[in-house]
């Protein structure tokens, strides 16, 4: 045998190192087609009848779907099982938002929380009882929840913005600021941010919100005068608030960029259905140049998009270090969702900004995304750092 010729020991070699190729699980497929025909069959035609700017389905509709969906086994899959939820994990978790958020409210309320609403993530750093006590009810009636952390003096560095302060006095804690993670030892840095559990009601807790370009999940300013809080509603250790914070925010990004690839998945498919069916000077768009290169483009992104949001959730649910996969689906998916509802919009020309569809919606929404969970910047500067370890 010649030297050019491969030995049977290479042929067995690459016969087992043979790469299978990706396929979803049947069950994964499954589910995805039954969350589809929901969004599709059932709330699109609701967002076509009701205000375009609503934050919510009527509320009749709201608990209908959800009764459907947990009959189907469909309630907050992504929650923990032991407490009510699917059990999903992260990577399958984000192939689902993806069809969850294709309509007009999906990229801030994605299936409009017939699917389930869920509590922040940071709670499942509580103690059991917190959990029984606040996340499982949340869970299991689709109440509203907020998360906070964000202040005046800055959000994209809680560690040195935060100025909200907790003092100890006998078991409790007093609050007084404007957030909800708290200092509770300024000399600390980030070590001494705590995170508290805030009841609807409680003295001295106030909450008012504030107008924003979008319309659904508006924020609101928090704030706290002589706030007492007892010590069993702080989260997990003293001083471990932003620790456990900023572990959850980053596993998060995967599925908040889910919920971007999916809105930008709908408006590329508005635009090509759109470029078919409309002419301009006895030419359909579809045969203009400058149009399909808009449409290759937003379809290249769209497709590498997706594989990294589905490499870095993969590697989450590994257990593996996937901060810097987070940041990179987090900035490609909200600049790519940016790019495709603009050309979109653009394509559709003055349809693009009628409120009978919902490109102008996702096109002002869109716009928060490249800010919200840190923005692309930030994002920016995580990934460059990781270059220069």
């Amino acid at each position: 045998m010649s030297s050019a010729e491969p030995t049977p020991r290479g042929i067995a070699w690459r016969a087992k190192a043979q790469f299978p190729g990706y396929r979803l699980p049947d069950e994964l497929l499954a589910v995805r087609e039954q969350v589809r025909r929901i969004v599709q069959d059932e709330i699109v035609p609701i967002e076509q009848r009701i205000d375009p700017d609503a934050p919510d389905l009527p509320e009749t509709d709201w608990q209908r779907l959800a009764a459907k969906t947990k009959a189907a086994g469909l309630w907050c899959l992504g929650a923990p099982e032991p407490y009510g939820g699917g059990g999903l994990d992260t990577f399958s978790l984000c192939v689902l938002l993806e069809e969850m958020a294709q309509h007009r409210m999906g990229l801030y309320n994605p299936g409009c929380g017939v699917f389930g609403r869920y509590p922040p993530w940071v709670i499942w750093g509580g103690t059991r009882e917190q959990i029984e006590k606040y996340a499982v009810p949340a869970l299991r009636e689709g109440y509203y929840t907020f998360f906070a952390i964000t202040e005046p003096s800055g959000g994209a560095d809680p560690a040195g913005a935060i100025q909200c302060r907790a003092e100890k006095r006998g078991n409790d804690w007093v609050l007084n600021g404007t957030n909800v993670f708290v200092r509770t030892d300024k000399g600390k840095g980030r070590e001494g941010i705590s995170c508290f559990i805030i009841e609807k009601g409680t003295p001295g807790f106030n909450a008012r919100r504030f107008k924003v370009i979008r319309t659904v999940a508006e924020p609101c300013e928090v704030s706290f005068e002589d706030c007492v809080v007892p010590g069993e509603r702080m989260i997990g250790e003293e001083g471990r608030g932003l620790s456990l914070c900023l572990d959850l925010l980053t596993r998060n990004r995967f599925p908040y960029s889910a919920c971007n690839l999916g809105v930008a998945v709908a408006a590329h498919r508005m635009a090509i259905a759109h470029a078919k069916q409309r002419s301009t000077f006895g030419v359909p768009l579809s045969q203009r140049q400058a149009i399909q290169w808009m449409l290759a483009d937003a379809e290249v992104e769209l497709r590498a998009c997706r594989w990294l949001i589905w490499e870095g959730a993969w590697k989450a649910d590994r257990g593996e270090d996937a901060r810097v996969e987070a940041s990179i689906a987090k900035l490609y998916s909200s600049e790519v969702l940016g790019r495709t509802v603009d050309a979109a919009v653009q394509i559709h020309g003055g349809y693009g900004v009628s409120k009978e569809f919902p490109l102008e919606r996702w096109y002002r929404e869109a716009r928060v995304r490249r800010i919200g969970e840190g923005p692309s910047e930030v994002q920016r500067m995580v990934i460059a750092r990781s270059l220069f370890r």
